[in-house]
């Protein structure tokens, strides 16, 4: 194809792909399958790569992350982000309507919504394209989250139709889908973390992760509701909120009743009590109810306080809780050996579901809850994976109930429970034969991210293991055909798939076997970055603990856990074993490298207009270089575009480090 033939293929893919997006996340009517997607979407990717003058920071390849902040530039608010002001009841509520009826005498008309459990956001759009998202901070200024809001499916990068103003700012929340919380706790689990205390906090750290691509993994949504430009859109809220539907903006829906106008307390209590009976039937969390004065002049002469505007307020809804008795403590362990108590309770209903056990999380919990067998709990549920035990009604206790003891051996094996020092959890130390720990390894090494075995899975692996077919993933390798045929349900097809998959296993790239060995607190994301760095198992076999501290984002808890991990034979001579089959134990080198770059360390600056930041960073490694995150005296190069912070070139100057442009980096490596 010629130059211009690949432009006009790549702006083909890119409007192809955002109405598949909108499609799909907006109004959820997906035309293709996923399957699908992913091609058109490779095929992008692999056309902007190999033409990066027709890069676009708006596409929707950028959707993946991948960028890396360090620091999020803290920018002023054009417009003040103000929060709401509270009411818990129906009598304030009518204060509240009596209070700025005063104010505005003639007939008021409010608007009814949702109040999201999540984080707000004010996204800024220039010229029909994606211009800028912040956070609401202290309300005069926000974080600059830019490069992860642009990693959620569901906020166009750019808009459709041409009647949007040339500039203005859309605001709503970005907030965590409750299954994809349930999963995104479940793999901490499994990796023996600390699962995370509920959506709405964990959608808001999530949005100041420094690895964007991190931030594209999370089950992040959006609504946007409330527009700012200095072009009239529309008379009223309302209607302003349906008309920036037609440019491709998520809005809450007014045929589920997520939006609704109402004339009077009574109309607006009917909205409120229909959603506090129903929005446990929600995908998402909601906490409450948010009123608005609908005409926008009404709400310019009712004005604002210093905090809050007049023409709003937020009805919270009460925390649901129930109590019940405790009837025993049971402990799961995971496959890190992690030990969580779980209160198996005397049934009952809460939020719509019979609910038996609740989290209790961990041993200073139960001491904190000062909590006794047969004692009646409250428990919440506020979602969690389970729910959770939120105190002990006291009145209730019998005074001959002993003093809760914490398991001191493990629940599967018997083995004395060990707690490090600073640490909340328990764990069991046998991971040689502890079942839950053997067979949890072997499912998590198996896993799509990790070795993807097809053929293998959990109930399978409990066979072999109960068989004494495996102990270890290691053993995996070992396993014959005519050993798998005699299992239970086995058939000769089955146990052939199986031995193909563990073949194909071998081909999977070094970081992913890094992770597939299930190493506490090294996730995906640590998993390739130590690979990257280090290249090679041999290398990372030696690496000490200083090594380790000074890769980018490895702190010192990951750092001790991988050294502690390596410094046990058993655990070498696991390794050998995984070579010895022919596992990949290095990074592969890519094709179309060179050593243009080799041996040089590189720090990107700024914004580019031929490149992204990853794409930068991903070609300075293809060609040998290195990057790292902050100018000194062994910086070789620094590839600067728009934006360079004046202190930052300050340094470079002083030290007498090369600076280039992007021009002449692409010119380097050709």
């Amino acid at each position: 194809m010629t130059k211009v033939e690949i432009q006009e293929k790549i702006l083909k893919l890119r409007l192809e792909l955002s109405e598949h997006n909108h499609s799909y996340y907006v109004l959820d009517s997906p035309v293709i399958s996923d399957y699908d997607f992913d091609l058109l979407l490779r095929e992008l990717q692999e056309l902007e790569n190999a033409n990066p003058e027709f890069a676009d920071p708006n596409s929707p390849s950028k959707r993946v992350g991948g960028e890396i902040t360090k620091n999020f530039e803290n920018v002023a608010h054009k417009y003040p982000m103000l929060s709401l002001s509270n009411t818990y009841s129906k009598e304030e509520l009518e204060d509240f309507i009596k209070r700025i009826s005063k104010m505005v005498p003639e007939e008021m008309e409010f608007v009814c919504e949702l109040k999201y459990d999540g984080a707000a956001i004010g996204i800024s759009y220039k010229n029909g394209a994606f211009e800028r998202a912040l956070t609401r901070g202290d309300g005069s200024k926000g974080d600059d989250i830019s490069a992860n809001v642009k990693t959620i499916s569901s906020i166009p990068l750019k808009l459709k139709g041409d009647s949007f103003p040339d500039e203005f700012e859309i605001r709503g929340e970005i907030f965590m889908l409750l299954e994809g919380f349930k999963k995104l706790n479940e793999s901490r689990i499994e990796e023996g973390l600390e699962t995370f205390a509920n959506p709405r906090n964990t959608a808001s750290g999530t949005l100041k992760m420094q690895d964007s691509s991190a931030v594209a993994s999370r089950s992040l949504d959006s609504f946007l509701y409330y527009v700012f430009s200095e072009n009239e859109i529309a008379d009223n809220h309302y209607d302003s909120i349906l008309k920036v539907k037609d440019w491709g903006f998520k809005i809450p829906p007014p045929e589920k009743r997520y939006i609704q106008k109402a004339k009077n307390i009574d109309e607006i209590f009917d909205f409120i009590n229909y959603w506090d009976e129903n929005r446990h039937k929600l995908p998402f969390e909601i906490d409450g109810i948010v009123i608005k004065v609908n005409d926008y002049i009404q709400q310019q002469r009712l004005g604002s306080t210093a905090k809050s505007p007049r023409w709003a307020i937020s009805y919270q809804f009460k925390a649901e809780e129930v109590s019940t008795q405790l009837e025993k403590v049971s402990y799961q362990v995971g496959r890190t050996g992690a030990i969580t108590p779980v209160a198996n309770l005397d049934p009952v209903l809460l939020a719509g579901t019979t609910v038996k056990r609740a989290s209790l999380h961990n041993a200073d919990q139960i001491e904190k809850l000062d909590l006794r067998v047969g004692d009646f709990v409250f428990v919440e549920k506020g979602g969690e994976i389970i729910p959770k035990v939120t105190g002990v009604d006291l009145s209730k206790r019998n005074p001959d109930f002993p003093i809760f003891q914490y398991a001191e051996t493990c629940p599967e094996c018997e083995t004395p429970l060990i707690r490090k020092e600073g640490e909340a959890k328990h764990y069991c130390p046998n991971t040689k034969t502890c079942p839950p720990q053997v067979s949890g390894l072997i499912q998590h090494f198996i896993s799509r991210k990790a070795m993807d075995i097809e053929g293998l899975g959990g109930e399978t692996v409990e066979l072999l293991v109960n068989a004494g077919l495996i102990k270890d993933y290691s053993d995996l390798y070992r396993l014959t055909k005519e050993e798998l045929l005699p299992l239970d349900r086995m058939a000769e097809k089955s146990a052939q798939n199986i031995i193909d998959g563990i073949e194909k296993s071998k081909e999977i790239p070094f970081q992913r076997v890094l992770f597939g060995l299930g190493i506490r607190y090294v996730g995906e994301t640590v998993a390739k970055k130590l690979a990257l760095h280090f290249e090679t198992m041999e290398r990372l076999l030696e690496a000490s603990l200083e090594e380790l501290l000074t890769v980018d984002e490895i702190g010192q808890r990951i750092a001790e856990s991988f050294t502690e991990f390596f410094s046990v034979e058993e655990n070498k001579q696991l390794i050998n074993r995984l070579i010895d089959a022919g596992l990949q134990m290095e990074v592969l080198k890519q094709e179309g490298v060179s050593s243009a770059l080799e041996g040089l360390k590189i720090v990107i600056s700024g914004s580019f207009e031929k490149y992204s930041r990853t794409e930068l960073k991903d070609l300075i490694e293809k060609h040998g270089g290195k990057n790292t995150g902050s100018v000194s005296a062994k910086t070789d190069l620094i590839v600067a575009g728009e934006g360079m912070g004046p202190s930052k070139r300050k340094k470079a100057e002083d030290l007498g480090v090369k600076i280039i442009d992007e021009n002449q980096f692409a010119e380097m490596i050709a």
